[in-house]
């Protein structure tokens, strides 16, 4: 990944305000960054950001344990990661369209569809994972 230009790490709580805050504040850095709230660069990672949180609070819940959400820019290449510490529930990367009548199943399609790249990993230090995407942007 080439040198970061600009960090933003944040951690919050495991719940759906959380996950608000999250997506909001992401929102605000990217606009201090350069890319206001009505780009696609921030429409989009701030999207991703949401579905990404979303899967935290719901999926990754460890009651007592935060989130955390890092927000990077390197040249025209800005990144999301999201990590819990929930080790056992790591999403697969081969999506299948959830039945029709489902009510959940579709924020990952929906994040593989809007970014160039993602993935998940082992967190660094620490117990959980990381759920990651890309958005590289002109």
């Amino acid at each position: 990944m080439g040198t970061v230009n600009d960090e933003f790490t944040i951690r919050f709580s495991p719940t759906p305000r959380g996950a608000h805050l999250a997506r909001r504040l992401v929102a605000e850095r990217l606009d201090a960054w350069g890319h206001p709230h009505t780009s696609t660069a921030n429409e989009t990672l701030t999207l991703i950001t949401a579905e990404l949180t979303a899967n935290a609070v719901r999926h990754g819940h460890v009651p007592g344990r935060d989130f955390e959400v890092r927000l990077t820019s390197t040249g025209r290449i800005l990144r999301v990661e999201v990590s819990d510490t929930r080790t056992e529930r790591v999403p697969s990367l081969s999506l299948d369209e959830p039945p029709g009548d489902a009510e959940s199943g579709r924020g990952l399609l929906l994040v593989a569809a809007l970014a160039d790249e993602w993935g998940t990993m082992p967190r660094v230090n620490a117990p959980g994972k990381t759920v990651w995407a890309v958005l590289a942007f002109s």
